[in-house]
């Protein structure tokens, strides 16, 4: 029996009584031989409370007191988890996310990770311990501030760790039993995925799924640390994520044509009007979006009138850089020479995920017509070799969603997805 990781959401960690279950699963796997390091989430919603708290205090609260403000609610969960497993007789040590070794760079609340050195959670389990670490935070090379990775940090953690200690599995609980083919609080005969390839998930967790972050599974990916989504509120099994099919005894699982259905409320649509149609003018509007360190997803460019030589450019961004790509463009409209910008948060993404769409040509008619279908109108469109994703009504999303579900044959013949906890918030 080797090493395992595992990481507890927030909604698993949410009260005492839900500590002490996650307390006596992990020490089930202490007992069936493993060593264990388990990474947590902070209680609930503590991470949206700390954050509400702030910005009472503060409108624009400072990214570096941000950080240190957020990092105390997976200090708390840890050390409280610790108490709960050393109650029921095991040793355990809590470490924050620089004791634990994960180096990030500067960039407050949204830090990305650049090593582990786990030399002190490698000891504590090597003495028999059980590892708690504080997921979702680390320590800044530079200048050695806490640092915070941004939401879903804590699933990043754990695959990091998982890769620096050569661990067999990261096992992520949560509040649903696994990566389902659409939101269960969407499309309540969504089915529960038994396998799923890196890339098809990472299509998914890009698209909105918010089972994993895309962060995550690219770290696994790359390091090639299989990935077991489970319950904290069910024995049942899970779905693993990996490079290859995970040997389930005598039941064979393959690639499916589709995985599944995403979707994601949380982005914007900004237009940029009249710009001149020619080269270099795209060129400026990506790099003042990209010197003000925002991350675009979509992109559509309108052909060109021929009476005025003039085009349009809408592209998609998170919400939360609205103000600040609207800001960046408007400082450097001189220099572009665009006419005017729309701004637009009341849209929503849809995609559509599955390996065999390059082999299945009527995969993109029947995705169109089942919108049709609902009276559903499309206003971008985005194409890979395994995704079609467009942009709609945010109002259109959740039943776009289910009629997408069900015109692929996606529907479970039971409602089998259950969600146990948290708010979704």
């Amino acid at each position: 029996m080797g090493l395992v990781v595992q990481k507890y959401g927030g909604s698993s960690v949410a009260d005492a009584e839900g500590i002490k279950r996650v307390a006596k699963r992990i020490v089930e796997a202490k007992k069936n031989g493993h060593q264990v390091v388990a990474v947590v989430s902070a209680m609930g919603d503590t991470t949206d409370e700390l954050i509400d708290l702030a910005e009472q205090v503060s409108p624009m609260p400072a990214g570096r007191e941000l950080d240190m403000l957020l990092t105390a609610g997976e200090r708390i969960s840890m050390a409280l988890l610790a108490m709960a497993i050393k109650n029921l007789g095991h040793s355990a040590q809590s470490f924050t996310g620089s004791q634990a070794g994960v180096i990030t760079d500067s960039v407050h609340n949204k830090a990305r990770i650049i090593d582990v050195t786990p030399g002190r959670i490698r000891t504590s389990v090597d003495e028999g311990n059980i590892a708690i670490v504080a997921g979702f935070q680390g320590v800044s090379q530079d200048s050695k501030d806490i640092t915070t990775l941004g939401r879903g940090g804590s699933d990043t953690t754990a695959v990091a760790l998982a890769a620096a200690l050569d661990a067999e599995v990261c096992e992520i609980y949560t509040d649903v039993d696994g990566v389902f083919t659409a939101d269960p609080r969407v499309v309540k005969k969504a089915k529960k995925i038994d396998w799923i390839a890196f890339e098809d998930m990472l299509e998914l967790a890009a698209s909105g799924s918010k089972v994993l972050l895309h962060r995550c599974v690219e770290y696994a990916r790359r390091y090639n640390i299989p990935i077991h989504v489970r319950s904290s509120f069910s024995g049942l099994q899970g779905t693993w994520v990996s490079s290859e099919p995970i040997d389930q005894g005598d039941k064979h699982v393959e690639q499916a044509i589709i995985s599944g259905v995403a979707h994601d409320t949380s982005e914007a649509k900004v237009t940029v009007v009249g710009v001149p149609d020619k080269p270099g003018e795209a060129a400026a509007i990506f790099r003042a979006i990209s010197d003000a360190e925002i991350n675009i997803d979509m992109i559509v460019q309108n052909v060109s009138a021929a009476s005025t030589g003039l085009t349009d450019i809408s592209f998609t961004l998170p919400k939360s850089e609205g103000r600040k790509a609207i800001d960046a463009l408007e400082k450097n409209k001189g220099g572009i020479g665009f006419d005017s910008l729309r701004y637009d948060d009341q849209i929503g993404k849809i995609s559509l995920v599955g390996a065999g769409m390059k082999t299945n040509p009527g995969v993109t008619a029947d995705f169109f017509k089942a919108l049709s279908d609902a009276g559903v109108n499309i206003e971008l469109i985005s194409t890979s070799e395994i995704r079609i994703s467009v942009v709609t009504r945010a109002d259109d999303v959740n039943e776009a969603v289910r009629a997408v579900h069900s015109a692929f044959g996606l529907d479970s013949d039971s409602d089998e997805a259950v969600v146990y906890g948290g708010t979704g918030r």
